[in-house]
């Protein structure tokens, strides 16, 4: 052991790396979680768990809103400035946590009838732990952009690991429904993901004002940045919530459990996204250029995209066996195709991400634009599981091309300016 921790420090793995690590095993964690929920719940009550799932992954693309505006500028706001920025940041969170979480509590009913749920409690634990995640999203916004990666992954870390953990010993232990017992878990998982916590920033009592210019900036960020969050709600989630609604209970579990294999895809260009972001930035202020850390990543999901897409291709049904259990073979020939459309949303993802980055905001109309587009698709052709997975293919498919004709129009533009 003594020899293996020597050879790591001799070859000096760098923070990136290591939360490249810490990546990989969260998302390990939670698809283990997802996994055990679909083997111990089967179908039927696994449908009623992934509304809760996907309202968490819904809350987080809202949350992560916060958390890219806090990292972008923490790494262009001086030190003088920062502090009261990032208190303002913690304030806005908490706010906008709790009046999300309020709502989520006064129409629970609502959204018990809507998706079709066995309760309505699950959706008001639910609500309780908003605040807490939306805090927790500003806190890591701050690592990510002063680039601390060993408390960034160690919030995640905690989150991940407390969720699973919890809700293992209560679906086990207590005799209750299990998606109040699923609720419940998810709501520990937003108190401990808050640690280790940026206290010294956390300040509810004076606003702190900043010049014209950088506020304009900062909302005009903020903004987009919502707004392309909101397109990643609609193409990434919109199809297991409409699913729920247009089918009955199994065959939505079928389609959750469809989903939650073919989205390894993005939940690895996730990873990326997370590194891309501060580093472009980064080389933006130097006056460095950009491209070449885009088609680094760009090459990185290329690869594992089509990896993934070919195993699925090759070996579907055992994966599925592997995974959930012979309940849910079914759609072992949907896979692959699940996994296609999601390789291509990752690509398209990354593209985006980069002209965010960079303040150009075109791109992000696009994927709103889109997003859209796969919600009307959806609505129209839904006749059977497979003509839902066919539709996301021909939507990402062309959100996909429109982000290269952008990258390309904008590519030339900058050689003739360059002549």
């Amino acid at each position: 052991m003594i020899k293996i921790i020597s050879n790591i420090k001799a070859r000096q793995i760098s923070p990136e790396q290591l939360f490249m690590v810490s990546v990989l095993f969260v998302n390990g964690g939670n698809y283990l979680y997802n996994l055990i929920l679909g083997r111990v719940l089967g179908p039927e009550q696994f449908a009623d768990a992934a509304v809760l799932v996907t309202f968490l992954l819904v809350l987080s693309f809202l949350a992560m809103t916060f958390q890219l505006v806090t990292a972008k500028f923490s790494v262009l706001l001086d030190q003088l400035s920062l502090p009261g920025f990032v208190a303002n940041m913690y304030k806005s969170g908490a706010i906008t946590g709790v009046v999300f979480g309020m709502l989520i509590i006064l129409f629970s009913s609502q959204l018990q009838q809507l998706f079709n749920t066995i309760s309505s409690t699950m959706f008001i634990i639910f609500g309780l732990g908003v605040p807490f995640y939306f805090i927790m999203s500003v806190n890591r916004g701050v690592y990510q952009g002063k680039k601390e990666y060993k408390s960034l992954s160690i919030t995640y870390q905690a989150e991940m690991l407390s969720r699973l953990l919890f809700t293992i010993a209560i679906l086990y232990s207590l005799n209750i429904q299990s998606s109040i017992g699923v609720a419940i878990g998810i709501l520990l998982s937003f108190v401990f993901g808050l640690f280790p916590l940026k206290v010294k920033y956390i300040s509810f009592k004076n606003a702190f004002h900043l010049d014209k210019i950088e506020n304009t900036n900062i909302r005009n960020f903020f903004i987009l940045t919502a707004f392309y969050e909101l397109t990643q709600i609609l193409i990434n989630n919109s199809d297991i919530l409409m699913v729920k609604h247009y089918f009955e209970s199994f065959e939505a579990g079928l389609y959750a459990s469809l989903a939650l294999i073919g989205r390894v895809v993005y939940f690895i260009a996730w990873m990326f996204v997370m590194l891309l972001l501060p580093t472009v930035v980064s080389l933006k202020k130097e006056g460095k250029e950009t491209a070449s850390v885009l088609f680094k990543y760009i090459g990185y999901i290329v690869s594992i995209s089509a990896v993934i897409v070919i195993t699925c291709f090759l070996f579907p049904e055992l994966i599925i066996t592997l995974l959930f259990g012979g309940s849910y073979t079914s759609m072992a020939p949907l896979l692959y195709k699940y996994a296609i459309a999601t390789s291509l949303f990752a690509i398209s993802n990354i593209f985006a991400y980069y002209y965010l980055s960079l303040d150009k905001y075109i791109p992000v109309i696009l994927s709103g634009i889109l997003g859209m587009l796969q919600i009307v698709l959806i609505t129209v052709f839904h006749e059977t599981l497979e003509q839902v997975v066919h539709m996301q293919i021909v939507a990402m498919l062309i959100l996909l091309v429109v982000q290269l004709l952008y990258f390309f129009k904008d590519h030339i533009q900058k050689k003739n300016n360059v002549i």
